[in-house]
């Protein structure tokens, strides 16, 4: 099962904290890095700053990307993600807590694959993450290379 990473772009450490529950408790990832914020999102995708050296070839199996970002935004993460070849073809899921329609817009017309609205209650955001993990890194298809 190697190459089953996750990376979570989340800057609320209580969201982090959950997601992670929810992904370990069901064994879907192998690995889930975790970053708090765009710039370290970036820097951990391009091998750049406190990544510097990271192996790029080797690339999370799928992203969730919170919008509301300290640093650079959500956004931002995933126009830069596209426009990088390095990067264009992750799966990345939006995983917010924003409901506002130019949000989900903006996030499609980003290339985002999906958009999830975070729930509120712990139990349905638990089982949430754990729908999440199970689709893209059990049931979805990426192309080699």
């Amino acid at each position: 099962m190697a190459g089953k990473v996750i990376l979570l772009v989340e800057d609320n450490p209580d969201d982090r904290i959950l997601t992670v529950r929810a992904l370990k408790q069901h064994n879907i990832a192998n690995v889930i890095d975790e970053v708090k914020d765009g710039q370290e999102a970036l820097d951990y995708l391009f091998g750049e700053g406190q990544y510097a050296g990271r192996d790029v070839a080797m690339q999370p199996q799928v992203v969730l990307l919170d919008l509301k970002l300290p640093k650079v935004d959500g956004l931002e993460v995933l126009q830069r993600m596209r426009a990088d070849s390095r990067t264009k073809r992750i799966p990345v899921v939006v995983l917010t807590s924003s409901s506002e329609q130019q949000d989900i817009v903006s996030s499609f017309d980003l290339g985002a694959n999906s958009y999830v609205r975070k729930p509120v209650d712990f139990n349905a955001f638990l089982d949430a993450a754990k729908q999440l993990g199970l689709y893209w890194l059990m049931l979805n298809e990426v192309p080699n290379g």
